[in-house]
Parts: structure tokens; C-alpha cells; sequence
């Protein structure tokens, strides 16, 4: 009896919860008398004609366009690549993992950055930004003159067989200028320069710690002991002669000097 109980207390459950749905599910066809002198306001969404509107309209989605390239631009055309390159290798030549950490070296690279492109980040807000700001110029004004200091940079750092790499590849004329080469051709000039230069000062970097490791394996084969592992020994040294001539100053001094900063 008692089993009989207890299989019928889930079944009336279960019934319950079947008929408050389906009376919620049900369509009303009269209104209820809590709702019947009620009067709903209907919602109407109108879209802008006039051309103020849609310029704003068009400034918005321009603006976000901006933002979410941001991190490419950042990336592809200013010097954090060189900076974060050179940094990882450090770190790879020392061996020590993941000391410092990615967030550090991120963190130190971005400061760098915005350090080593403030005098172009200065002109960009001077001769673009606040005067469109404060509508004196218009919107494809400012782009143009947002570009002249960025091209003048890239300029700069990019090798001139870089360049003529994708303007051959273009066929486009010989340009009388740095100004007059389009975007799309001088930034992915400028970006192979950069990883050339970073790969460069890599290798100066892993130079003298390459040797500690040869020096440090040679001396523990001819001691006969095969078992132990040479970065064992190694990373120690490695540390030491980084701390002992102060190894990120000289780092990034040479990076500072690499940009003519």
C-alpha cells in the first residue's frame, strides 16, 4: 500500500505541472478584467532620414571600425613588434620558462611603445585629431593627416627592398615620396622589416649564452657525467652574467637606439 502511495504522489505531480502549463500556454480570447481597461503603448522605431543623422550614423560605425582594428594597428604599425619580439628572445636564450612572465614582457613592450611613438602620437592628435575634434576639418581630412606622421615612421624603418617588393608586386609607379605610397603597400613593407631587425637582435642576443651552454655541456662530458642535464648547470651562469651586466638595460637601450630614439 505504502508503495502504491508513493508512485501515485509523483504521477499527481506531474499532472499538476502539465495542466499549469498548458493553461499558460493557451491563448487568451477575451481580455481578463485586471487587463480589460488596460491600453498598451505600442513602440515605434524610426530610423534617421536626415542627412545629420546619418553622417553621425556613419561617423559611429566608422569609429567602430577603428576600434576593433586597434590591435592590428598597434601591432603592424608602430614598434611593438620589434620590442616584443626581442623581448621573447631574451627570455627564450636565458631558458628560464616562463620568467618574466608573458604579461610582463606584454606590459614592458606597450610601455616601450607608446615611449618610442609619442612624438608621432603627439603630431597624429595636434594636426588630426583635435582639429576634427573641434570640427575644423572633416573626416577624411583627418585620416590624411593622421597618415602623414605614421608614414613618415614606417618610413623610416622600412628597407627600401622591402618596399620595392610590394610596389613591383603592385605595379605600381615609382613613388616621388614616402606620402605618396598607399597604406596597404607600406604597411606590410614596413612589417617584414621589423622581423628582420628583431630576428637580427636575436641572434646577438642568444650569441653569448649559446656559448655558456656549449662551454658549460663540453666541461660536464669531459668530467664523465653524462646523466645530468647541462641546463641545470647552465641556467645559473646564464642569470648571473645577465644580472652582472645589467642585461635589460643594455636590451633595451639597444632598442631605443634601433629607432633613433
Amino acid at each position: 500500500m505504502n508503495r502504491k502511495k508513493a508512485l501515485l504522489i509523483p504521477l499527481v505531480v506531474l499532472l499538476s505541472l502539465f495542466w499549469v502549463a498548458t493553461a499558460i500556454a493557451a491563448p487568451e480570447t477575451s481580455p481578463s478584467p485586471s487587463t480589460a481597461g488596460l491600453t498598451l503603448p505600442s513602440i515605434n522605431i524610426q530610423t534617421g532620414t536626415s542627412g545629420a543623422e546619418g553622417s553621425d550614423t556613419i561617423s559611429i560605425i566608422l569609429l567602430l571600425t577603428v576600434l576593433s582594428l586597434a590591435p592590428a594597428i598597434l601591432i603592424m604599425m608602430t614598434c611593438f613588434t620589434r620590442i616584443i619580439i626581442v623581448l621573447g628572445f631574451v627570455r627564450t636564450s636565458l631558458g628560464t620558462q616562463q620568467m618574466p612572465p608573458n604579461q610582463v614582457l606584454i606590459g614592458l613592450a606597450l610601455f616601450i611603445t607608446f615611449f618610442v611613438m609619442a612624438p608621432t602620437f603627439g603630431t597624429i592628435n595636434e594636426t588630426a585629431l583635435q582639429p576634427y575634434l573641434k570640427k575644423e576639418i572633416s573626416q577624411q581630412e583627418a585620416f590624411t593627416k593622421a597618415t602623414i606622421p605614421l608614414k613618415e615612421f614606417m618610413g623610416k624603418q622600412t628597407e627600401e627592398k622591402d618596399l620595392k617588393l610590394f610596389l613591383d608586386y603592385s605595379k605600381a609607379e615609382k613613388p616621388k615620396s614616402i606620402q605618396d605610397i598607399p597604406l596597404t603597400t607600406l604597411v606590410p613593407a614596413y612589417a617584414i622589416s621589423e622581423l628582420k631587425r628583431a630576428f637580427t637582435m636575436g641572434f646577438i642576443i642568444f650569441v653569448p649564452f649559446l656559448v655558456i651552454d656549449m662551454v658549460i655541456s663540453s666541461t660536464l662530458m669531459a668530467m664523465g657525467m653524462m646523466m645530468l642535464p647541462p641546463v641545470m648547470i647552465s641556467l645559473p651562469f646564464k642569470i648571473l652574467l645577465f644580472v652582472l651586466v645589467d642585461g635589460w638595460y643594455l636590451v633595451v637601450q639597444s632598442l631605443l637606439r634601433s629607432f633613433g630614439t
